[in-house]
């Protein structure tokens, strides 16, 4: 019996809706072990031998480079690599790059070993999925484009008690920050590589939105936000798009902010284990291929992501979800989620526009600091904090 290829991932990968179809294209079986962001990342670095594939994000990646968890991998074997779109390939011109680890500056692999934007045949991750994120807001009572128009809004008084981040400190420590920089309260010199004394000021300033109560618990799993949205806990939040899809699927009303500082972006890839070689290395780069060959890509367009060879996509995917969450038009009809179920109506537009718009109003990206281990130990007092003083109020009440 042929041993499954296992693939290392997380909940942001809906492998559950294409394992079926993946294994009968390719002829073999896959495993996918999901874990949380923090939980992968540690297993890439010091457990390659556990997995084939590595499926993270790029501001995940230094580390697992670091250890030489994982080799590089040949673009001459990545059939779609002409077709992936610059945002996935090329840096930024100057004065258009937004802060922090921007895919491309540790995309290709040099003679040394070290990874940079110049160009190579080998590559330390192939370009996946990616997105643009912001904040979700439950919007009764509330017109979001109008009312909510700033990262600020995190930090606004009006919504103390209300707000939740993200346990991840490659993530919500910069929704902190682009909130707190957008209400003029702490400025950085380079947001996208702070300094100890910035880190130290962002932290401080948190410990005090948490004594203050403005700040509730974080969360961990993308679907804790939308049972905490619906009971009325949260009005504002870290989200992911599949979080807001599903809670318009359940019929609570929220959307994404459209912040006019920039999105928060991201980009997803994958990875080969360092153990891989012979014709298990040829099954990873076969699974590789189609992934990238436009049936995944119209799944994931399903939870708002964007594919990093959108050709593929287009040709797999109905005209009226390209046009909704691609081109940011109205839905023509309702559509469904990934799952088959009814979750966005006839008539609704995504939050920021087209694709294209988005992706021109980028503020920073997910990123992994130099400061990052000292980052994590200040980081989980905060999350510590807030957890500890929601089960002193729940025993006062």
């Amino acid at each position: 019996m042929t041993k499954p290829l296992r693939i290392l991932t997380t909940e942001i990968q809906p492998w559950r809706s294409f394992q079926a179809r993946a294994e009968a294209d390719l002829g073999f079986p896959l495993e996918f072990i999901e874990k949380d962001f923090n939980s992968a990342q540690r297993t890439a670095a010091f457990a390659p031998e556990s997995f084939d594939v590595y499926d993270q994000c790029f501001h995940n990646l230094d580390i697992v480079w670091y250890w030489r968890a994982v080799q590089a991998i040949d673009t001459k074997r990545i059939e779609k690599w002409d077709a992936l779109d610059d945002l996935s390939r090329v840096l930024p011109e100057k004065g258009t790059c937004a802060a922090g680890d921007v895919p491309a500056s540790r995309l290709y692999v040099q003679r040394d070993k070290t990874l940079s934007d110049v160009p190579s045949r080998y590559i330390s991750m192939l370009p996946t999925f990616y997105n643009f994120d912001s904040f979700g807001v439950e919007t009764t009572g509330l017109d979001v484009d109008q009312d909510i128009g700033s990262w600020a809004a995190l930090v606004d008084p009006r919504w103390a008690g209300q707000v939740a981040l993200v346990d991840e400190p490659a993530i919500g420590l910069f929704d902190l920050a682009m909130a707190l920089s957008a209400a003029g309260r702490i400025q950085f010199k380079d947001m996208g590589n702070m300094t100890v004394a910035e880190i130290d000021r962002l932290i401080d300033e948190a410990k005090a939105l948490v004594a203050r109560g403005h700040l509730r618990p974080f969360w961990l799993r993308a679907d804790e936000p939308v049972e905490r949205f619906q009971n009325g806990e949260l009005k504002l939040a870290s989200i992911w798009s599949p979080t807001i899809v599903e809670m318009r699927r359940k019929g609570i009303r929220a959307r994404q902010a459209h912040p006019k500082e920039g999105y928060r972006a991201w980009h997803g890839g994958m990875c080969l284990s360092r153990h891989l070689a012979g014709r298990r290395l040829d099954q990873a780069y076969e699974w590789l291929n189609w992934y990238l060959g436009g049936y995944a890509g119209a799944v994931v367009a399903k939870q708002g992501y964007y594919m990093s060879a959108s050709g593929p996509v287009k040709e797999q995917l109905p005209a009226e979800y390209w046009d909704y969450w691609y081109e940011g038009l109205p839905a023509r009809q309702d559509l469904t989620d990934v799952e088959g179920r009814v979750a966005i109506k006839a008539g609704h537009i995504r939050a920021g526009g087209s694709w294209k718009a988005r992706g021109r109003n980028i503020a920073i990206w997910n990123t992994t600091m130099d400061e990052h281990n000292y980052v994590v130990r200040r980081w989980k007092e905060l999350v510590a904090l807030a957890a500890q003083k929601h089960r002193v109020q729940r025993r006062v009440s």
